[in-house]
């Protein structure tokens, strides 16, 4: 017996076939390879904690995630990347705290927090106040004392949350500390070593090796948190100084990805951060591996671009 529809009836059935062929994509995703854009170049600790979180997440989804570097701007060129691709779930970006709650501040940037879908917050930089072994400086009190006296110490520093560490300190205390920029944190450990500046402030994967084979002194933590490599040297707010660095690493999607997927991606982030072997992995660069969801992360990222206007402001180094 042949069934015919109203006029009425017709397009509620149109309607009913295409949600199920959304959901039928939706759940079909992945169907291939993921992209992971990481910020910064190979071989540095954003990149080899991007790479071991990659194979984390690629485990989880079934599908390869293969990493490309987009360095450049300070940490900005690959998130403007990723918040102009196709939000499908196949361009994933790392974008950290720098590069959401400073750089908008710094540089004019094409993205802002409203540009990304947050998959979750995967890692935790440490930074740390690091002088040459033969410094006279044998502690943070005593850096801050040679500070004040002449024309003040030379810091090197290859990013605005090094540098602020030790603009907040002289701010602070009455000190002065000159910034000499540098491309990376391999050159400001050149430049220590080489006596061309007096201090840097750097993370694990840039300094431990030298720092326990005597040729840099490590005189205090600038993060929130004791380093768990020299567990007796303390945190600058540990010293007596209220300034620290927190800074974080998560990856994001564009906005307008389909809530199934970004809440798939989330999942498979946050499980590939619960195995204990690629958050060893991760922990390895000098990055302490963390497993944030991704509103959480989002919300981290909205407070900090909050707090750094003032302090960039302070610093000079806020655009107009």
């Amino acid at each position: 017996m042949a069934t015919f529809l109203t006029r009425r009836q017709l397009p509620a059935l149109l309607a009913g076939l295409g949600l199920a062929r959304g959901a039928q994509a939706q759940t079909a995703w992945p169907e291939r390879e993921i992209q992971l854009v990481v910020n910064y170049g190979a071989g540095g600790n954003t990149d080899v904690s991007a790479r071991a979180f990659a194979r984390g997440l690629a485990r989880q989804l079934g599908k390869p995630v293969v990493v490309t570097n987009r360095p450049g701007a300070e940490g900005t060129i690959g998130p403007a990347f990723v918040a102009t691709q196709r939000p499908d779930g196949y361009t994933l970006g790392v974008v950290t705290y720098s590069t959401v709650a400073i750089q908008p501040h710094v540089r004019d940037v094409p993205y802002t927090i409203d540009s990304f879908d947050f998959v979750a917050g995967y890692g935790r930089f440490r930074y740390g106040v690091v002088v040459r072994a033969n410094s006279p400086h044998r502690t943070i009190a005593d850096l801050v004392q040679a500070s004040k006296q002449g024309n003040g110490l030379f810091v090197g520093a290859p990013s605005a949350p090094n540098n602020l560490a030790m603009f907040e300190l002289g701010r602070l205390t009455g000190g002065r500390f000159e910034q000499v920029q540098y491309r990376s944190g391999a050159e400001t450990v050149t430049a220590l070593l080489g006596g061309q500046v007096d201090v840097i402030v750097q993370n694990p994967s840039d300094v431990v090796s030298q720092i326990q084979a005597g040729a840099l002194r490590f005189l205090a933590s600038a993060s929130p948190m004791r380093w768990p490599e020299f567990p007796d040297v303390p945190t600058l707010r540990e010293a007596g100084y209220e300034v620290e660095i927190d800074s974080w690493l998560g990856v994001a999607l564009p906005r307008g990805t389909p809530e199934a997927i970004v809440a798939r991606m989330e999942a498979a982030a946050l499980a590939a951060l619960r195995d204990p072997a690629i958050a060893e992995q991760i922990s390895a660069t000098g990055v302490d591996a963390q497993a944030l969801p991704g509103r959480e992360y989002a919300a981290l990222l909205a407070r900090g671009y909050e707090q750094m206007g003032p302090i960039l402001r302070r610093a000079g180094m806020a655009r107009p």
